[in-house]
């Protein structure tokens, strides 16, 4: 059983780790997205639009784990940028869709360098501890979910 005193030293919780390891991605990831323009939040909603193109907020927020007000004017920002249009869905108008300009299109082969630029700096363990930090992620949602 763990000694419950332990659990009371930041460095014994995992949440400071991961807490952690975010701030160093998003610190390793700012001079690679410097010259695109973008942050990493503004990063990761490009990558789900490389992967396919027109998808609702609903969708992009769900996916990436932001709420709409998080969300909305991050996307007003790329729009701004002439990276993305929003628009309303033709069959459901409560719907907003997200669809990539050609900049944003092309942005996609300038950023094709950026993931193996870090990868080599992530270890060979890294699509191990990615699969277990998902199967953590999806435990935890589990765990805080009604039912």
């Amino acid at each position: 059983m763990t000694d419950p005193t332990r659990c009371r030293r930041l460095e014994e919780n995992l949440c400071f780790a991961v807490y952690q390891a975010n701030h160093a991605f998003t610190a390793a990831y700012r001079p690679l997205l410097e010259p695109l323009g973008l942050t990493y939040p503004q990063y990761l909603v490009m990558l789900l639009l490389w992967e396919g193109d027109g998808l609702a907020v609903k969708e992009i927020g769900g996916r990436l784990g932001l709420d709409s007000g998080t969300l909305t004017p991050l996307l007003k920002r790329m729009e701004a940028a002439g990276l993305l249009k929003r628009a309303r869905d033709a069959a459901d108008e409560r719907q907003v869709r997200i669809a990539l300009t050609p900049r944003g299109r092309a942005m996609e082969g300038e950023a094709a360098a950026i993931f193996p630029a870090l990868a080599c700096h992530a270890g060979e363990d890294a699509a191990a501890l990615r699969d277990a930090l998902a199967a953590l992620a999806a435990r935890l949602r589990g765990a805080l979910s009604p039912g």
